[in-house]
C-alpha cells in the first residue's frame, strides 16, 4: 500500500478497477468516508471544498463561480492560418496556457482553424497575445505541420530531469486523418518537437495531465458506454513516452456524467462527460468536467450553432476519485446567438494561472455561423471559436461563512512542519481568531482564542498571530487540532508556512508571475 502526501493510504489494487460503468450513481470518494487518523498539511493551502479537514463546524459552506473577463475574447481568429478553412478558430482545445518562469512569458498552444493546425502564441501579461514567426513553417506561428489536431494537450514540466523533455505534448488527429491513435511528443522549447510515439487507439477528445503528488502522468481517455454515453478511462504511468502504450488491464473505467448531472430543461438530453482535464492546485487535484448537454451534432450542424458543453468543478485528494459537490456550471455557455462563447465551452490545459490574488481560467467558446448554411456550406456549428478568461478569487472555489453571530470550525487532527499559520479570509467588518489544541481538545498555551490577535481584513494571505508566541515551533510535528472562530466573514483556506513570507509549498496549476516554477516555494 502507498501512503500519499496527505496521509491517505491507497489500496494495493491501484488504480481502482471497481467503478461500475453501468451505474449512474455519483462516484464514491473513499477518503471522505474514511479519513486518515492524522492529516499532514505540509503541502499547499488547505481548501474547504469538502469535509476532509473538518471535524466539526457551525459555519456554512458556499461555492463560488468565476466572473468572465470584460475584455473577452483575448484571442480570436484573425490570421490566414486561423481562418484558412472558412471555419475561423483560435483556441486551445485542450492545448495549454502556462506561465514559463524561465523567460517570464505566458505561452499558449492552440488550434488555428477548425481541425487545421497547431499554433503558438506568447504574452507578457496574459491578455495581449502575439503570434511569433517561427522557423518551423517560416512566416507563421505554425507547429508540427504534419498534424491536423482534433485534441492537443501541452504540459510544462518545470522539474523535467531531461531538458529535452521540458515540454510534453499529446496530439490526437481528427477522424479521417488518423488511425485513432494519439501521438506523444517532447520538446526542449515547446516549439521543436520530437518524433511522435504512438499511443493505443482512443477517442477524439482524449487528453492527459500530470499528478505531481504521486509523480504520475495520466492519460484521460475518451470512450463510449451504452449507459453513460461519452465517458472516460484512466491510464497512469511514470514515464510519459514509455506509458503511451497500455494493455486493457492498465486502462480502467474512470468517470462519466451521473444522475446528479441534470438535463438542460430546453434541450432535454441525458448529460454526458465530454472531457475531463485536471491540474495540481495547492493541496488538491483540481478537475474540470466538461459536461455535454446537447443537442446532437446533426441538429447543431443543420442550425449552424454550437452544441452546449459547460465546465463544472471537481476535486480529488487521491488523484482518481472525484468529489463534485457543486453541480452548477462553473463556466457556463452564454447561449446568446451574438455571444463569442455561445456554446461548446472547453478548458485549456493547465486550467488556470495564479495571478496575484486571482485565478485566471482560460477557456474557449464557439459562436457558430448560420450564414455558412445559407451559403450552401456545412459545419457552421464549428465556426468562430475564440479564447477568453474567467477570474476567481485565489482559493475561491468554496468559503465557510458566518454572519453576525460567531461560529466556528474544528479541524481533524493535523500535523505540520511549518511555523506560521496563514489564512485566506474576507472579514473586514468582522473578525477571525484561532486556537490550537491537542487531539483531545485541551488548549495549548499560548495558542488560545483569547490570546489570538483578531484578523479583521480581506486578504488572500494573512498571518494569524498570538500574544506571547513568536511562532508555532512548540507544536510543529505533533498532532493538533486548529479551531477557527469567525464572525461576519468568509474563510477560504489555511496553511502553515515554513517562513513568515507565507509561501505554501503547494502547486500553482499553470503557474504565474512571482513563482519560480510550478510550486509556491
Amino acid at each position: 500500500m502507498e501512503t500519499i502526501y496527505n496521509g491517505i493510504v491507497l489500496p494495493h489494487a491501484w488504480p481502482p478497477a471497481n467503478i461500475n460503468p453501468e451505474s449512474t450513481d455519483p462516484m464514491p470518494v473513499p477518503y471522505l468516508a474514511h479519513t486518515p487518523d492524522v492529516i499532514s498539511v505540509d503541502v499547499g493551502r488547505q481548501l474547504f471544498v469538502d469535509d476532509f479537514l473538518v471535524q466539526t463546524t457551525t459555519l456554512t459552506r458556499v461555492f463560488h463561480q468565476p466572473v468572465k473577463f470584460e475584455g473577452n475574447p483575448v484571442l480570436k481568429p484573425e490570421t490566414p492560418l486561423e481562418i484558412a478553412n472558412a471555419m475561423p478558430t483560435a483556441c486551445p482545445k485542450t492545448g495549454g496556457v502556462w506561465y514559463d518562469s524561465s523567460d517570464k512569458l505566458f505561452k499558449m498552444w492552440y488550434e488555428a482553424g477548425w481541425l487545421n493546425a497547431l499554433a503558438y502564441a506568447v504574452s507578457e501579461d496574459g491578455i495581449r497575445w502575439r503570434r511569433p514567426e517561427l522557423d518551423v513553417r517560416p512566416g507563421t506561428n505554425h507547429l508540427v505541420p504534419e498534424f491536423h489536431p482534433d485534441s492537443t494537450t501541452v504540459f510544462l514540466d518545470h522539474d523535467a530531469a531531461d531538458p529535452a523533455q521540458r515540454f510534453k505534448m499529446f496530439v490526437r488527429e481528427a477522424d479521417g486523418r488518423c488511425d485513432r491513435r494519439g501521438n506523444a511528443m517532447v520538446s526542449p522549447d515547446g516549439i521543436h518537437w520530437s518524433a511522435p510515439v504512438k499511443t493505443n487507439p482512443l477517442g477524439d477528445r482524449s487528453t492527459f495531465f500530470y499528478n505531481p503528488f504521486r509523480k504520475k502522468f495520466v492519460y484521460s481517455i475518451r470512450a463510449y458506454n451504452a449507459t453513460r454515453g461519452r465517458c472516460r478511462f484512466y491510464r497512469e504511468c511514470d514515464d510519459f513516452l514509455k506509458g503511451a502504450q497500455w494493455s486493457s488491464e492498465q486502462a480502467v473505467f474512470w468517470a462519466g456524467a451521473d444522475r446528479l448531472d441534470l438535463p438542460d430543461p430546453e434541450i432535454g438530453m441525458t448529460p454526458q462527460l465530454y472531457n475531463l482535464d485536471a491540474v495540481a492546485y495547492e493541496s488538491i487535484m483540481l478537475g474540470l468536467f466538461e459536461i455535454h448537454l446537447g443537442p446532437e451534432n446533426n441538429v447543431c450542424a443543420r442550425g449552424g450553432f454550437p452544441k452546449i458543453t459547460e465546465l463544472m468543478t471537481a476535486f480529488s485528494r487521491d488523484g482518481f476519485h472525484w468529489h463534485r459537490p457543486d453541480r452548477r456550471a462553473f463556466i457556463p455557455a452564454a447561449r446568446r446567438p451574438e455571444a463569442w462563447d455561445r456554446g461548446y465551452v472547453q478548458p485549456a490545459g493547465g486550467l488556470c494561472l495564479v495571478m496575484g490574488d486571482e485565478l485566471w481560467f482560460y477557456y474557449i467558446g464557439f459562436r457558430g455561423d448560420k450564414a455558412r448554411l445559407e451559403s450552401g456550406l456545412n459545419n457552421g456549428m464549428y465556426a468562430n471559436a475564440s479564447t477568453g478568461i474567467a477570474k476567481l478569487r485565489r482559493d475561491g472555489f468554496a468559503s465557510l461563512e458566518a454572519g453576525g453571530m460567531e461560529k466556528n470550525l474544528c479541524t481533524r487532527p493535523v500535523t505540520f512542519k511549518g511555523k506560521h499559520l496563514f489564512v485566506n479570509v474576507d472579514a473586514p467588518e468582522g473578525e477571525l481568531t484561532a486556537a490550537i489544541t491537542d487531539v483531545n481538545f485541551r488548549p495549548i498555551a499560548p495558542f488560545t482564542s483569547a490570546n489570538c490577535i483578531p484578523v479583521r481584513a480581506d486578504s488572500t494571505k494573512h498571518e494569524v498571530r498570538w500574544q506571547g508566541a513568536e511562532d508555532l515551533s512548540v507544536v510543529s510535528g505533533r498532532p493538533v487540532c486548529i479551531i477557527f472562530n469567525l464572525k461576519r466573514g468568509k474563510l477560504y483556506s489555511f496553511w502553515v508556512s515554513r517562513d513568515g513570507a507565507g509561501m505554501s509549498g503547494g502547486f500553482v496549476a499553470g503557474g504565474g508571475p512571482g513563482f519560480s516554477g510550478g510550486k509556491d516555494n
